[in-house]
């Protein structure tokens, strides 16, 4: 018997900032977010106008987002020496 889809409930804890905007109302958003009533987690996707729907994204851990921050401050930095 297949596994029924159950619905994705959320909630955005604190907006952190937009990343970008398209054309059509579209947002690439960074946002804390709780999943299904779980702990919040750090969360960058694109969402629809006024959060109703969304697009497919990264969920992030602390841990995670201290480690890419890491990352990505070593890429900027070779940027930078170019």
């Amino acid at each position: 018997m297949p596994k029924e889809k159950s619905e994705l409930k959320f909630e955005i804890a604190n907006e952190l900032g937009i990343i970008s905007e398209g054309t059509k109302g579209w947002r690439f958003e960074f946002n804390r977010v709780i999943w299904n009533g779980r702990d919040p987690k750090y969360d960058i996707r694109n969402w629809g106008p006024n959060h109703e729907k969304l697009g497919k994204g990264v969920t992030l851990s602390e841990e995670e987002l201290r480690k890419l921050k890491e990352l990505i401050d070593n890429e900027i930095l070779l940027l930078d020496e170019e």
